[in-house]
């Protein structure tokens, strides 16, 4: 919510859950058969894995990620990892039909032969039987601030003929937000010295065309061919008044606009080699961002307006060709792995001044033109091996080579051997207790933007350019421990402790600026306590409750002061929880959620703040599963009036020594948020 204009978002309360989960099988895994989720009528697998007791759908392939790298998600499908980069892994899901589900299953990550998997994996088996068609349309509005949301949701086709396997799909993930309220502009010695008064409201839209082709040359080779066509649409708007103690009335117009398009090429293909089977995957992608930022200042009396105009244009491309290479021998599986990645920014980025007769007149802004690209490496060895019926062992050893080179004003190359890998346990002591220890050395991916100058108009900030910037490190040991309760549902603990090296935040630039950069040494320790509390025993047949509850310590060095901190905009603890009853022998249920977030603030060198929303969100919904055959459903989101909040201190010279120039207080209503959708087959 801090790096997107999206307030309110409201957290998934779709997920539901049967009565009790079903017996351990001899397998280790536990496996739930389509009629355990019969009662909630689902449409797709989506629906299906988000009702598994006590599971989370977490990690997978992002754009934010450069390359494929070892498999991150907690979700697979007939035993395979999805390839593509555009398409999310819930939406990947949200295309299979639940009638093409034939089973579940949750494994152990180290017995599944991909390497980077750890922990409780969902094996999604399915098989497609025919075209089947679905879809779901979005829609609703806010009380305040916005326009409504009309046009949200996916049509998707699924299907075989032959050896061919195919979906294609249509969507369009979109959302409308908004707040209002003042500001409240304080002087050094705290006197009240303006009050502004704003309405922001924006939105988004982004449809995309998405087919994906499974061809079966024979029982041993299967070749993938994803592809992908969209196009971006964003707006942000922000009229301000603002009535100082002392001087002219000030009405200010923030405008934002963002489009551009973006492609996917990707595919994939398997066969058997050797004492092995090789798989060679390759993909192209490319987005185009035009971000466009106006500001304009006029007042009730003689003074000239004042104003700026920010205009970027970024063409960022990615280009992977991976191979892997796996086998069993001496009771392991074992895979040989390479990856190539190109990955390139190009960026174009123009400042100019509100000039005398109206017109925006450009200045220098050298530091934000030019290009990043970095042509990256990695191999790895994998060895997967069963210790014992109840023990198993993953151990990854892999080094990536990297040459990041930088065009424009700012102009520099460098090269990169980093060592990483990864060491996984896991104890099943219990048919209903999975134990999981993780030790790893991993490298960060660099956002190349942080290379770049750019500008924040609306807070009169400039974030320079760093050609400098490395990669953080980290050592990690991670702690996964799940727990079945029987017909009370189950339970999930985490631990998580980083030591990174090199970390990355706001840092001091020779010139007097400041800019992303490396600020050294850092640690942070997560814990997370999540499940599902099926509420059957106790007389509400049909009823369950999820729960997610995370805290973190962490530690940074300040580079401004030197005083220790949190790490800028990082999560402080968080808490969320979803009650939700599917009443029995009937198509309705019903439910709330209750969601609280605590986030950290930010540290630069003339200022310091804090964003955030709450302090807490509810949101109630119900919902019939057949409407003329059809799933509706209506939510009351906001019911408890959480706000939008932001406070910031701006210093007069750099910080420690800097005095204090002004303070701001934001507190902004967002209203209650009305949601409405609906779902089919087709």
């Amino acid at each position: 919510m801090l790096a997107s204009p999206a307030i309110a978002q409201e957290a998934d309360d779709d997920a539901a859950a049967p009565p009790s989960e079903p017996a351990p099988q001899n397998t280790g895994s536990r496996v739930f058969e389509p009629a355990f989720f019969t009662q909630f009528a689902p449409r797709n697998a989506l629906d299906m894995v988000s009702r598994i007791p006590g599971f989370s759908i977490s990690g997978g392939n992002d754009n934010g990620q450069r390359g494929l790298g070892q498999a991150s998600q907690n979700v697979i499908v007939n035993g395979e990892r999805f390839s593509s980069k555009s398409d999310s892994l819930r939406d990947q899901l949200a295309r299979i039909p639940a009638d093409d589900v034939i089973r579940i299953e949750l494994v152990d990550g180290n017995t599944t032969d991909i390497p980077g998997l750890t922990g409780l994996v969902a094996n999604v088996i399915y098989e497609s039987t025919g075209p089947s068609g679905q879809f779901r349309w979005n829609t609703g509005f806010r009380a305040y601030n916005t326009e409504a949301q009309l046009f949200g949701g996916e049509i998707s086709l699924s299907g075989s003929s032959g050896r061919l396997d195919y979906t294609v799909s249509l969507s369009n993930d979109n959302n409308r937000f908004g707040a209002d309220g003042p500001t409240l502009v304080f002087g050094p010695d705290g006197s009240l010295i303006e009050e502004q008064v704003s309405k922001f409201s924006g939105g988004y839209d982004n449809p995309k065309l998405s087919t994906n082709f499974t061809y079966n040359f024979s029982e041993d080779v299967t070749a993938n061919l994803n592809l992908s066509y969209g196009e971006d649409f964003l707006f942000r708007n922000v009229p301000e008044t603002g009535t100082p103690v002392i001087g002219p009335m000030r009405f200010r117009d923030v405008r934002v606009k963002e489009d551009g398009p973006e492609y996917e090429i990707g595919g994939d293909i398997e066969f058997p080699l050797g004492p092995g089977r090789l798989k060679l995957i390759a993909l192209e992608r490319f987005e185009r961002d035009n971000f466009t930022n106006d500001l304009i200042d006029t007042f009730d009396d003689d003074t000239p307006s004042d104003g700026s105009r920010y205009h970027q244009t970024n063409g960022e491309g990615e280009r992977i060709g991976r191979f892997e290479y796996g086998w069993s021998m001496w009771d392991a599986d074992w895979q040989l792995s390479g990856e190539a990645a190109f990955n390139r920014l190009d960026r174009v980025s123009a400042l100019f001044t509100l000039g005398p007769g109206g017109e925006f007149e450009p200045i220098p802004f050298p530091g934000g033109n030019g290009g990043v690209s970095e042509d990256r490496y990695e191999g790895s060895l994998s060895y997967s091996k069963s210790l014992s019926p109840t023990l198993s062992l993953q151990a990854i050893a892999s080094a990536e080579f990297s040459t990041i080179e930088q065009t424009g004003a700012a102009a520099n190359s460098r090269s990169f051997k980093r060592p990483k890998g990864s060491l996984a346990l896991t104890w099943k002591p219990e048919e209903d207790l999975d134990i999981s220890i993780t030790a790893a050395r991993r490298v960060s991916q660099l956002s190349f933007g942080d290379f770049l100058a750019s500008v924040s108009l609306n807070d009169e900030n400039e974030n320079g350019g760093n050609n400098e910037l490395v990669p953080y490190q980290s050592w990690d040991l991670e702690l996964e421990v799940n727990k079945g309760l029987g017909k009370w549902g189950s339970i999930k603990f985490e631990a998580r402790q980083g030591w990174f090296e090199d970390f990355i935040d706001w840092f001091p630039l020779e010139d007097g600026g400041e800019a992303r950069g490396n600020i050294g040494s850092a640690d942070r320790l997560h814990l997370e306590l999540s499940g599902t509390l099926n509420l059957d025993p106790i007389g509400i047949p049909g009823a369950r409750i999820d729960f997610d509850a995370v805290k973190r310590w962490m530690s940074v060095t300040d580079p401004f002061t030197g005083e220790d901190r949190p790490f800028s905009y990082d999560l402080i603890d968080m808490i969320d929880v979803d009650f939700r009853h599917d009443v029995p022998r009937s198509d309705w249920a019903y439910g709330v959620s209750l969601f609280s977030n605590n986030p950290a603030g930010y540290s630069r060198r003339f200022e310091i703040g804090r964003g955030w929303e709450g302090p807490t969100f509810a949101n109630f919904f119900i919902e019939n599963k057949d409407v003329f055959g059809l799933t509706v459903r209506a939510n009351y989101g906001n019911a408890f009036g959480a706000r939008n909040y932001f406070s910031r201190t701006v210093f007069d010279g750099p910080r420690p020594d800097g005095d204090v120039l002004f303070s701001e207080e934001v507190d902004r209503r967002i209203g209650p948020i009305f949601r409405f959708s609906v779902s089919g087959d087709f």
